[in-house]
Order: C-alpha cells, then structure tokens, then sequence
C-alpha cells in the first residue's frame, strides 16, 4: 500500500510540472483551462509521451 501511495504522488507532481511548463497557472481561469490544468495534472508522466489533455467547455449564457 505504501508503495502504491508513492506512485500516486510522484504521478501527481509529474502532472504539475508539466501544467507549469506550459504555464498552465498563470492569467485569468476559466471553465476550459481549469478543466485542461485538471486532465494535464491527472495524466501525469503521459504528458511527455505525447498526451496533450485539452478540455472544452461552454457555460449557457442567461436568457434575456
């Protein structure tokens, strides 16, 4: 169990160092880049075998 913990967390930080060097964390957020900062850091080390997580989204506007 101990070992399976420490897999998970080095696949954490993996995912958020890849989030920051496509410079994931700075400007405003929005619903697309929170979601694709979400999917980069959950894919972990598949980043930099050609995984390029890209999350779209539209919030409905409010009707008039």
């Amino acid at each position: 169990m101990k070992i399976l913990s420490a897999i998970l967390v080095v696949w954490i930080i993996i995912g958020v160092i890849a989030g920051a060097q496509r410079h994931y964390y700075s400007g405003s957020a929005n619903c697309a880049k929170a979601g694709t900062v979400a999917a980069t850091i959950a894919a972990g080390p598949l980043n930099y075998v050609g995984a390029n997580p890209k999350v779209n989204c539209t919030v409905p506007q409010p009707s008039n």
